[in-house]
């Protein structure tokens, strides 16, 4: 197993009365690309949110390459950069695709707009949306606004190599795809995976069993607050636990509660 890269230690999170994360601990390994699955309401966007600093944890400790966090990710950088794609895509409506991709750049730095542009251009290509720069978001299908949402989330400012993301985290990104829009994301997360200059290493909440198996080389399973099974994708197939059978095969019995 290579190096930690990120790593939860006994991370709890309540709203109001309801604890979402309960003592969870959890680790993203360099190179790795780690799935997160469980029913509905169980805490997986929220870990998200607590990877990228932005939910502070009740209690608990992150750690980003060796180093605690303090606070969340406005109170002081982390040693890496850590990329987020929304569920919804989070795009701006009225702005174009360029703006959107280019938003931060284009806010808080100093590059000249035609090298900004530039940039944005290279991840739109890098995701298979050459020339769409000037259209706006409602002019995209849903597959197509995810992309842009990769976009957004790979590009960074070349003057400062240390804020490039070497961990993306995606929040069900082929939620609301059609089968063949969603194999289209698939390729794309495991493309941007091996790309020299981008990140290597991601998280991956889904409930997608296709999605699970092409993205995913680790899942961990989280049920009432707290991970209750992890392992490889080949023992994914192969486990028996109660847990993981009924939420694979979709059935109403079984220890998962249906409410």
């Amino acid at each position: 197993m290579n190096e930690p890269l990120i790593e939860l230690k006994g991370v709890s999170k309540s709203f109001g009365d309801n604890k979402v994360l309960d003592n969870v601990d959890l680790t993203i390994y360099q190179g790795e690309a780690l799935g997160i699955i469980g029913p509905s309401g169980t805490g997986k966007s929220t870990i998200l949110r607590v990877i990228a600093g932005l939910t502070a944890p009740d209690a608990g400790e992150i750690y980003v390459q060796g180093v605690r966090r303090e606070g969340l990710i406005e109170d002081g950088a982390d040693p890496v950069g850590i990329g987020m794609v929304f569920q919804q895509a989070a795009l701006f409506d009225s702005l174009t695709v360029e703006q959107n991709v280019g938003f931060l750049l284009y806010q808080y730095s100093k590059i000249p707009r035609s090298r900004i542009r530039e940039l944005v251009n290279e991840k739109l290509d890098m995701v298979g949306l050459s020339g769409i720069g000037s259209r706006y978001p409602s002019e995209l299908s849903g597959g197509m606004r995810k992309r842009v949402s990769f976009a957004r989330a790979v590009v960074s400012n070349p003057d400062k190599p240390q804020d490039a993301p070497a961990v993306l985290l995606y929040d069900e990104p082929t939620a609301g795809l059609d089968p063949i829009a969603s194999t289209v994301i698939e390729d794309l997360i495991r493309q941007l995976q091996c790309t020299q200059g981008v990140c290597a290493s991601y998280a991956i909440v889904t409930h997608q069993e296709s999605t699970i198996r092409r993205t995913a080389d680790r899942v961990i399973f989280l049920y009432q607050g707290k991970v209750q099974w992890q392992g490889s994708i080949d023992e994914l197939e192969k486990t028996e636990h109660p847990l993981i059978k009924q939420f694979l095969s979709g059935s109403v019995h079984g220890p998962i509660h249906v409410g």
